[in-house]
């Protein structure tokens, strides 16, 4: 048998993370134009101020995390300081040339973030965190700095804190009307009396969420993003009036999520998504004129329920020019400037990463019918040595048409990769997005199933040579996966995962330990896990799981690793120094090469148990 681990170059892969590149663009809410720019290096992120008409700053002298925010005087970088990554601190605000530190929640008890936003007058920042006592929205005073206020507090799940130009409302996406179900209504406040000046529920046509107040003087209205159809579609609401506008767009098939709005033009920008593809558009208030910007590649990144609605997004400068934040598999994130002639300029160019494949998408049929979409690419030199299905986490996340250094390292390696949006993701409607629910696993699997079957027929994922690997809720499909169809796989490669539901909700931190609390509740948990199924494993396992994560903390895979070497099986736990979300090029490498390694062995007949770090 040839020894396929002699033909793939360890300097390829190298190569692969030696560039940093841009992870997003974080620009400053206001009249001044700019951004923070938060880069991947080798030692973790790190940031450039951005002003308009300029080149980008040298990178600040201390780290940045991704969902940090710049002040709109350029002077303050806004971030959680969580000991390295464990996603649980305190809110600091650092002056950019690194000579100042303010602790800006001061006797305050740890807590999680769920939302950091700035007024755009610049006198205030609002942050919504989450601690053992409920979520809070917080007013903090920042010229000068001050204490801070809350202004929301309550048990049950809320996120994404919205505060207006003056910093006399805020809004906060709300779930006490409906606990343990993640529709939100939206909840406005007053900050100075912290009365409830009104609430917009959409139930129970779905969920409604806050976008941005207009940054008009006197207009009291708020961009929302609705669901009466089924899924996302922009609407303008007058939170003290109640006058309502919404824009139904019949002839727009699937998501139009709204990103950004300039107010004073009457113009909003949104991303319209189709089966996963991505198409620019800027919807004119009067009318609802539809204007296609860009289409090809990606121009947002959804989340939900965490730092920021968006990992990043496509804004509008405050000229009204439009932003176009883009990606695709193959090249790295930049920034298009669009004058209202629709000309494009480059103002931010893509980092010259080496040259990659791009991914073609595919909708595929599950087992009830439910069409998910595949992302499918393959190696351009020769047949590939075996297959890599890669499940996304969260589940409230989507794989996007966007730069991913290690779905490339797997193409280099000679693998062919997929990437796999099952039920749970974002971007597909309501129904899909929710369609995991109550089902113990059983919907995610049939879609992991479906994209496997679709793969074998093109000639790929021979049972010998294909694996399934994930991080976070990717990590505890890919354990489940393994347990309920190991038959499909050589192996699992999980981060940062779950595989047994009721010990590692009990350590969670509390901003997740809710919604998994309603998510998995006790008579679930057994069919969730993929400790039930431990003794149906054939293939081999790899876990590579945080020191400090408090979203899935060890305690919730140490009894899986445990049972399944007692049962004889292949298996093996690496932990590293950090949190949930480890950044750095530097660590993408080594977990690629732990990981390619791994593959190979079990190409090439050989145990996982038995190897030793690259």
């Amino acid at each position: 048998m040839v020894d396929v681990r002699t033909q793939f170059p360890s300097r390829a892969l190298s190569e692969r993370f030696a560039v940093p590149h841009l992870l997003t663009a974080r620009p400053a809410v206001g009249e001044q134009d700019i951004a923070l720019l938060v880069e991947d290096h080798r030692d973790g992120s790190r940031a450039r101020i951005w002003r308009a008409g300029e080149a980008p700053s040298d990178l600040l002298p201390f780290p940045v995390g991704v969902g940090a925010l710049i002040t709109n005087d350029g002077r303050w970088i806004i971030d959680l300081d969580d000991g390295g990554g464990s996603e649980v601190g305190s809110l600091i605000a650092t002056a950019v040339d690194g000579s100042e530190v303010v602790d800006l929640t001061p006797g305050r008890e740890p807590f999680v973030l769920r939302g950091l936003e700035s007024s755009h007058d610049g006198s205030a920042i609002v942050a919504t965190v989450v601690d053992e006592a409920g979520f809070h929205v917080l007013v903090i005073p920042s010229r000068p700095w001050g204490d801070p206020r809350v202004v929301y507090s309550s048990p049950i799940e809320a996120w994404y804190g919205q505060i207006s130009p003056d910093s006399a409302l805020v809004s906060v996406d709300t779930t006490d009307h409906n606990p343990g179900v993640r529709r939100p209504a939206l909840t406005v406040v007053d900050t100075r009396t912290l009365e409830t000046v009104a609430v917009l529920n959409d139930m129970p046509d779905g969920p409604v969420r806050g976008v941005r107040f207009s940054s008009v003087a006197g207009d009291d209205r708020l961009l929302v993003s609705t669901e009466r159809s089924g899924f996302a579609r922009p609407a303008t609401w007058n939170v003290r009036s109640g006058e309502r506008v919404d824009y139904a767009l019949p002839e727009l098939r699937g998501e139009v999520m709204p990103l950004d709005w300039h107010a004073a033009t009457g113009r909003v920008l949104a991303l319209h998504v189709d089966e996963g593809r991505h198409r620019l558009l800027e919807i004119s208030e009067q009318g609802a004129a539809v204007r296609v910007l860009l289409e090809g590649g990606s121009f947002a990144d959804p989340d939900v329920a965490d730092l920021h609605p968006f990992q990043w997004a496509s804004y509008f400068a405050p000229n009204g020019r439009v932003r176009a934040v883009r990606s695709s598999w193959d090249v790295p994130l930049h920034i298009i400037e669009l004058s209202e002639s629709g000309d494009a300029r480059s103002l931010i160019e893509p980092a010259a990463v080496p040259p990659g494949v791009s991914m073609r998408s595919t909708m595929v049929d599950s087992s009830d019918g439910t069409r998910v979409q595949l992302w499918l690419g393959v190696p351009r030199e020769a047949p590939p040595v075996g297959t890599v299905l890669e499940v996304h986490g969260g589940p409230n996340l989507v794989a996007v048409d966007a730069y991913n250094p290690s779905a490339q390292a797997w193409l280099d390696a000679g693998f062919a990769y997929a990437s796999l949006n099952y039920r749970g993701s974002v971007t597909f409607g309501r129904a899909f997005r929710e369609g995991f629910w109550g089902s113990g696993g059983d919907r995610e699997i049939e879609d992991v199933e479906a994209a496997v079957a679709w793969l074998r027929a093109k000639g790929l994922a021979d049972p010998a040579s294909t694996f399934i690997t994930g991080a976070s809720f990717g990590g505890h499909l890919t354990l489940l996966s393994v347990g309920r169809l190991p038959d499909l796989f050589a192996g699992g490669l999980a981060h940062v995962a779950v595989a047994e539901w009721s010990a590692a909700i009990a350590a969670m931190n509390p901003a997740v330990r809710t919604v998994w609390s309603s998510w998995v509740p006790p008579e679930m948990v057994e069919r969730f896990s993929a400790l039930t199924y431990v003794g149906d494993v054939k293939g081999s396992v790899w876990i590579n799981q945080g020191s400090i994560d408090t979203r899935t903390p060890i305690v919730g895979v140490q009894r899986f690793v445990d049972e399944l070497a007692a049962r004889g099986g292949d298996v093996v736990m690496d932990v590293f120094e950090g949190g949930h979300e480890p950044t750095g090029l530097a660590m993408l490498e080594h977990d690629q090469r732990r990981m390619t390694d791994l593959a190979l062995r079990a190409i090439g007949g050989d145990s996982w148990a038995d190897s030793s770090m690259p």
